[in-house]
């Protein structure tokens, strides 16, 4: 069984019920969830060996999100006890017209305050296939980008399949040092993963013909991203999700791979949106196990695209789905009808 490591951060997740604002809120549901530890989740749930690393506090809010991955069967052994406090972030779910919000409270976590010495990458590496990591990771700061480097350094090593999402998130760094640090992590990169915005946020890679915020994606130009990141960074393959907005509650969505020369794109869905994040999470963990299980270029993004549309539906971080739902759907089969 294929063995793949995952790296980031894991939060706590508070927000109001249903469709109520943070200024109506009397009360918050509280879940975990955070990048590469939603990626860990699926791919536990595909049947993988998984394992989720990290630095979390010893006390009972860290051991409950620990508890939150091995619920799924997540490998939690290889994270790193310490630090004094869980990461936060608040979300208020968009509707209509009026867009979602994120709020955090991340600074001082555990995982932003981890030294080099806090993981030992020989051992965590050892007899694995693949190792995932985001963007949003070493925007932490300078001490993760370290241990980012560290890794990526000893995954190459030992021939290990490198796999990075950019996810840029602009409250945690400015364009300019993410394209710095980001630009050095991607050359250890054999897989990359990005939306519609992060090429040109991080690298300064725009999709010609584009208008995101008008709906209007243009194919062409998203191979010409595709194909620049590959050529830049001597990626195997590259693959860019593509969300049409109509309004906070329907998407289209789809996604396109490039790889080998070869220029891929996915059937499109419509969605109707129960909970939006942890859709690229989704995404990088259906095109993981994809890759891994040996599906050819158009099976592999066509699953991977599944995922994530099933996880639109699904309320919380993690993509609660299996290999016969994905399968199903990808198949053709989205008509939703009752399974008895």
């Amino acid at each position: 069984m294929p063995k793949v490591i995952t790296f980031g951060e894991i939060m706590l997740r508070l927000a109001p019920e249903g469709y109520f604002r943070f200024v109506q809120a009397d009360k918050y549901g509280a879940t975990y969830g955070g990048g590469e530890a939603n990626v860990a989740v699926s791919l536990a749930n595909y049947g993988l060996d998984a394992a989720f690393v990290t630095k979390m506090p010893k006390h009972e809010i860290g051991q409950a999100g620990v508890n939150s991955l091995r619920r799924y069967g997540v490998d939690t052994s290889l994270i790193t006890r310490g630090g004094d406090r869980v990461g936060i972030y608040f979300l208020e779910k968009g509707a209509s017209q009026r867009a979602s919000k994120v709020v955090y409270d991340r600074a001082g976590s555990a995982i932003a305050t981890a030294t080099k010495e806090d993981f030992d990458w020989d051992k965590i590496f050892e007899g694995v296939d693949w190792f995932h990591f985001t963007g949003i990771t070493p925007a932490l700061g300078a001490n993760v980008v370290e241990i980012c480097l560290d890794a990526c350094k000893a995954a190459r090593a030992k021939g290990i399949t490198v796999s990075c999402d950019l996810n840029y998130r602009k409250n945690l760094w400015t364009r300019e040092e993410a394209g710095k640090v980001m630009g050095e992590l991607c050359h250890f990169v054999d897989v990359c993963i990005a939306n519609e915005e992060d090429a040109k946020d991080v690298f300064g890679i725009e999709a010609e013909n584009t208008d995101i915020s008008g709906g209007k994606l243009n194919h062409d130009g998203y191979k010409s991203v595709a194909k620049q990141l590959a050529d830049r960074f001597g990626m195997q393959k590259v693959a860019i999700t593509l969300r049409t907005s109509i309004s906070a509650n329907d998407n289209d969505w789809a996604a396109m791979l490039y790889t080998g020369g070869e220029y891929y794109f996915s059937k499109t869905y419509p969605v109707h949106i129960v909970d939006r994040v942890g859709g690229g999470d989704s995404f990088g963990g259906g095109l993981i196990y994809s890759s891994l299980m040996g599906y050819q270029p158009q099976q592999s993004l066509e699953f991977a695209v599944a995922a994530s549309c099933l996880k639109h539906t699904i309320e919380g971080d993690f993509n609660l789905v299996s290999v016969d739902e994905v399968e199903k759907l990808a198949g053709g089969d989205g008509s939703g009808r009752v399974q008895r």
